[in-house]
């Protein structure tokens, strides 16, 4: 079974979209744009989004006017989508539109992804949703020479650091690769009681 994969960029303050939902901070910084392809989880036969992500994604490609270019970031794979709303879906691409809790659409994510890994793109807040189920493996950043004053913050979720064990920090051009493996919750004494 292959591991599930927050993989995303952050400002150095931890944002990953400014207060207009953009990422034109990120496209700014050098390589932003065409980030190398180690930065990216090799083995992901899955990618999961939220539909915030998803628009962004299709807007600032146009991609419902270009379909081709869903290839360019998503290739073949399959795209799970969490959303409570209809959403348009490109010419050709697998998107596979799910709603209600991680737990319930996760048997069906890790059998689109076989035994190859499940990349959460984004948000924060759905990569949370798979931590607080204890469904995420690794926590992957891209951290930007960027500070921003607001917007989607990187992860909406208090872990502790005795949940994240330092894998890889590394320099990739303007960026800081890290690696972190997430270790699974201890009960505390105050569970045991109950």
């Amino acid at each position: 079974m292959g591991q599930i994969i927050f993989d995303t960029a952050t400002t150095i303050n931890g944002w990953i979209a400014d207060e207009q939902n953009s990422l034109a901070w990120l496209f700014a910084v050098e390589n932003g744009d065409t980030p190398d392809a180690g930065l990216f989880p090799a083995d992901a036969g899955v990618l999961v989004e939220g539909s915030t992500t998803y628009e962004w994604i299709l807007a600032e490609e146009d991609i419902l006017a270009h379909p081709e270019k869903w290839r360019d970031f998503h290739g073949d794979k399959t795209t799970f989508v969490f959303t409570t709303r209809d959403l348009p879906v490109p010419e050709g691409a697998d998107v596979r539109f799910v709603s209600g809790s991680v737990a319930d659409a996760l048997p069906a994510i890790r059998e689109a992804a076989a035994d190859r890994d499940i990349w959460v793109v984004g948000g924060g807040d759905l990569a949370g949703q798979f931590l607080d189920i204890g469904e995420l493996d690794q926590i992957c950043l891209s951290v930007a020479p960027v500070a921003l004053t607001g917007g989607a913050p990187l992860f909406p979720r208090r872990i502790e650091s005795d949940r994240l064990h330092l894998v890889s920090a590394t320099a990739v051009g303007q960026f800081a690769r890290l690696v972190y493996e997430v270790r699974p919750a201890v009960a505390t004494d105050e569970h045991h009681a109950r």
